[in-house]
């Protein structure tokens, strides 16, 4: 990988290792926010979506008249619902939450691909309608993390009477065709990724929380509810991810195959990028007594990602005209809308969104 025209794909590779299944890394799901006025009830759902297969819903009620308002959150890849165990409280003070884990993940069901279509976004954003019907939410506010922006702009393309607005919080604008990166080589990407838990650190749930929290830049009670629903616990004690491999496969391959079509949405967008800012951002698990080479690679990174993010998320509010832009400095691709929460309700809340 040495070459200069092929590192945007394998910088969001590199996304895609830290914050995705790949690592077991998952993102950093809760922290940041203030002191709530009002205190939403959650409650957890298991909404059927097709033969076999339910997904699992977390359900924030809003403050009194906020029923109708409702608001959509979808995690990145690998992700589950208590992702947004932080935000989703702080937008419930004006709106009802509904964070959804996609089939395949988390605590959702978990069907063994039979095809090469069986975890592609035209299924995942099926699912959305078959939960958002039976719950009998007419429109929401659809909000989508990283590859969840496929799911985000395929839904509000083929459903623009559901959707009174959409959020893509620090994604990409297309999968499946990145940017090409024509600056300074960058450096191995093996060198960048966060090391590989040990069979020691998959002897128990308490063991993998604590590689976990050597791997982040912080940790929340949150955070630790979204951990553990990523992994399964053996009979020994030990653990494994819940997700089988042929599906975490399986829905990779179908979010890096889709193409969007932005030109279909119509509804009012907000941009949210997140640009790092230090190593901390980027490689929380590296330390000044990391090695050298290591530390050099991460800083070369350091300086070519925010310059390729900003070319691309360029690209996406050029695709929707009149769309919100807006840009959070130092900040972590994985736990932006929570270190900045305040900064993205505000943005939301801001938001002239359809009625």
């Amino acid at each position: 990988m040495t070459g200069t025209d092929d590192a945007i794909p394998h910088l969001h590779a590199r996304r895609r290792l830290l914050f995705g299944m790949g690592a077991l890394a998952g993102l950093a799901a809760c922290g940041g926010g203030g002191t709530l006025p009002f205190a939403a009830a959650v409650s957890d759902r298991r909404i059927a979506v097709a033969p076999g297969v339910s997904l699992h819903v977390r359900d924030w009620r809003g403050a009194p008249g906020s029923e109708d308002d409702v608001i959509v959150l979808l995690s990145g890849l690998g992700g589950n619902a208590h992702a947004f165990d932080s935000l989703a409280p702080a937008l419930a003070r004006r709106h009802r939450v509904l964070a959804v884990t996609r089939r395949g993940d988390g605590s959702s069901s978990k069907p063994l691909p039979v095809d090469g279509a069986s975890y592609a976004p035209a299924i995942l954003v099926a699912d959305l309608l078959a939960v958002l019907d039976a719950l009998q939410v007419r429109r929401i506010i659809l909000a989508g993390h990283s590859i969840a922006g496929n799911e985000v702009t395929l839904f509000a393309g083929r459903h623009p009477g559901r959707v009174r607005g959409v959020v893509y919080l620090d994604t990409t604008f297309d999968y499946s065709n990145p940017l090409p990166w024509r600056g300074e080589p960058e450096p191995d990407e093996d060198e960048l990724n966060p090391p590989e838990p040990a069979p020691a650190d998959m002897a128990s749930m308490d063991a993998s929380i604590a590689y976990a929290q050597r791997i982040h830049k912080q940790w929340w009670p949150a955070l630790d509810a979204y951990w553990r629903d990523t992994l399964q616990v053996q009979a020994d004690g030990s653990v494994r991810p819940a997700t089988p491999a042929a599906v975490a496969t399986a829905m990779a391959t179908g979010a890096y195959a889709h193409v969007p079509d932005y030109r279909a949405v119509r509804a009012p967008a907000l941009v949210i990028a997140a640009q790092p800012g230090s190593l901390r951002d980027v490689t929380p698990w590296l330390t000044a007594q990391s090695e050298p080479r290591l530390l050099a690679a991460a800083r070369t990174f350091l300086r070519i990602y925010p310059q390729a993010h900003q070319a691309d998320f360029a690209r996406t509010v050029a695709a929707l005209p009149g769309s919100t832009l807006l840009v959070l400095d130092n900040a972590a691709h994985a736990d932006f809308f929570i270190e900045y929460e305040t900064a993205v309700v505000h943005a939301i809340e801001a938001m002239r969104w359809e009625k």
